[in-house]
Parts: C-alpha cells; sequence; structure tokens
C-alpha cells in the first residue's frame, strides 16, 4: 500500500480558520481545480518516520522549513487506496514566495520527451469552505478532525 505523510498548515484570523493548499504541477491537473488541491505531502519508506517525512515534503514543495507544534491527525485513506499520514500546525506562509521542487515526466506521453514540471504549480489559503471544495475529498477529513479538536464546528461533516 503506498502511503504519504503530509501537513496541514493553518492560521487563525477575526473571520476563522485559513487552509494552507498546493495544486499539484504537471499536465495533468493543468485545468482541474475542485477536488485537485492538496496539503502539501509526499511518499515515504517504511523504514522513515512519517512526521520527518511529512516536514521534509512540505519543505520540498514550498521551500518553507516547518519547526513547532505539530498535531497528529488520524490517517485518511485516498479512494486510490493510498493512505495519507498527516499532522496540522498553526503558521504562516507567503504564497508568493513559495518555490516547489521539480519532476519529470515524459511529455507528450510515449514521446520519448522527457520535460520538467514543478510539483506544485500554486499555493494558496483558504477558509474552511473553500478548501473543502478544493480538497480530494478524502482529505477534507483531516479539516474536520482539526476543528474538531478546536473545539470549532465544521462547515461538513465527514
Amino acid at each position: 500500500m503506498k502511503k504519504s505523510a503530509g501537513i496541514l498548515l493553518y492560521r487563525k484570523t477575526a473571520s476563522g480558520f485559513l487552509f494552507f493548499l498546493v495544486h499539484p504541477g504537471g499536465p495533468f491537473f493543468k485545468n482541474k481545480d475542485l477536488g485537485s488541491w492538496s496539503i502539501p505531502k509526499g511518499e515515504f519508506e517504511d523504514d522513515e518516520d512519517p512526521l520527518t517525512a511529512a516536514i521534509r515534503e512540505f519543505h520540498e514543495e514550498t521551500g518553507t522549513l516547518l519547526s513547532g507544534d505539530f498535531i497528529a491527525l488520524d490517517p485518511v485513506k485516498l479512494k486510490s487506496g493510498k493512505k495519507i499520514f498527516a499532522w496540522a500546525m498553526e503558521g504562516d506562509v507567503d504564497v508568493k514566495t513559495v518555490v516547489s521542487n521539480d519532476f519529470e515526466l515524459e511529455w507528450p506521453p510515449r514521446s520519448g520527451r522527457k520535460v520538467s514540471f514543478p510539483e506544485i504549480d500554486k499555493a494558496e489559503w483558504f477558509d474552511e469552505s473553500q478548501a473543502l471544495g478544493k480538497l480530494n475529498v478524502a482529505q477534507g477529513d483531516l479539516i474536520r478532525q482539526l476543528m474538531e479538536i478546536r473545539g470549532v464546528p465544521s462547515l461538513r461533516s465527514g
């Protein structure tokens, strides 16, 4: 089973919570929006500590190295079967300074040509309603868990 580890970064404002999400780069997600955003995350090996992997992946995808108090959330499972291990952390990132690492992909398919794409092509802060619409459905549960931990009613229950 594939597994990923990631960070749900959030901040409190006068009007409520905001959540930091990223949009995957590359040709497959170019024109997709609703349901295709994610928390910064990535796969990790069996012998790797999931929180360490989550911090590394956040850094690789955003250019920001996080440290502080991480809140463990229950893992969620995507339709593909991949299990997402996640931690929430209160913090701030300026979306204008986000710099992602790149990955190579044969593009167009079967062309023999390798093209480099950013792992994420944009990052944004969203309120809860927006975030739940942008996120992969299974990852929406991470927001609901955090809201419950913080004692704030969530807009949508699982």
